[in-house]
């Protein structure tokens, strides 16, 4: 790994490990919603959805657009889209369990 890496790919991972920005992340990669949409869908408060939305921002795993009063969220594809077929692609090729790495119930319900 290259020096100064560690830092860069903590950061990037630590995003990744919420399960409610992993959800909000898949349900974005649907099509691009707003705050009280995307709250609605994973059935979550306005508040912690906003409270999750913002390190993904940081990170520009999303952006937002605004569309009258409303922001717009939507996925960054590039990033997202190859991040998780490599996700898929490892699970289905290395992982034990028939591409489920952890026993049902071990992964935390984001919704």
């Amino acid at each position: 790994m290259k020096k100064g890496l560690t830092a860069l790919c903590y950061k990037f991972f630590t995003n990744l490990a919420n399960p409610t920005r992993l959800a909000a992340l898949e349900k974005l990669a649907e099509k691009p919603l707003s705050v009280n949409e995307l709250a609605e869908a994973l059935n979550q408060e306005q508040s912690m959805i906003s409270h999750n939305l913002k390190p993904l921002l940081q990170c520009n795993f999303i952006a937002i657009k605004k569309q009258g009063k409303k922001r717009i969220y939507s996925v960054n594809h590039e990033t997202v889209d190859a991040l998780f077929t490599v996700i898929e692609n490892h699970a289905k090729k290395f992982c034990p369990t028939g591409g489920k790495c952890l026993l049902e119930g071990e992964i935390p319900n984001a919704t």
